[in-house]
């Protein structure tokens, strides 16, 4: 499938997800991610859930995050496709912005240089880790800034697909997805 249809197919079955379904099995997602090999890390990217949109809900991450004394690194808009990023503090303060997308006020930013791990939204992926997102291209300019050897994990309710039809060269897959019934390593 292409990423038109693929976006309008995922956001349709995101939309049929019960709260619960949602809360279940976004912990399952954490409960997996917490049996995979980059606890040695010390700097984690977690994108904040956007709840309208029905997305993952990475408070579980958050949580499991700050369990193990880690950095936890939040995305802010910045202009045309830019991102900043900044340490989440137990006073950081969040305001959503336009897409309904929590994000810090103010804070201390940190360097996409310094990020070792990337957890990412999206819509649908597939076997080659190959992902769908909204469509604005914040993602993919944000991780042309990291370094080559960051960890790129997307999140996701569902299983990959087959093949995305669609892929452009400036398009950057990921590393792993998790799901709720499994890891998938690319």
């Amino acid at each position: 499938m292409r990423k038109i249809e693929l976006r309008e197919a995922y956001r349709s079955k995101r939309k049929k997800l019960s709260f619960e379904t949602i809360q279940s099995q976004s912990l399952k997602i954490s409960n997996n991610i917490l049996q995979m090999n980059i606890w040695s890390f010390f700097y984690y990217h977690v994108f904040l859930t956007i709840t309208e949109s029905k997305e993952v809900d990475t408070a579980y991450l958050l949580t499991l995050l700050h369990g193990k004394d880690k950095n936890v690194i939040i995305p802010k808009t910045k202009g045309e496709k830019q991102l900043e990023h900044f340490l989440l503090t137990d006073s950081t303060l969040l305001k959503k912005n336009k897409w309904n997308i929590p994000e810090p006020v103010n804070g201390i930013r940190i360097d996409e240089k310094q990020l070792e791990v990337v957890f990412i939204p999206l819509l649908a992926f597939d076997l080659k880790g190959n992902r769908v997102g909204y469509g604005k291209g914040f993602y993919d300019t944000f991780l042309k800034k990291c370094n080559s050897n960051v960890v790129k994990i997307g999140l996701s309710f569902f299983e990959a697909e087959r093949e995305i039809e669609d892929i452009d060269k400036h398009d950057i897959p990921l590393d792993y997805c998790v799901t709720p019934e499994k890891v998938y390593k690319f």
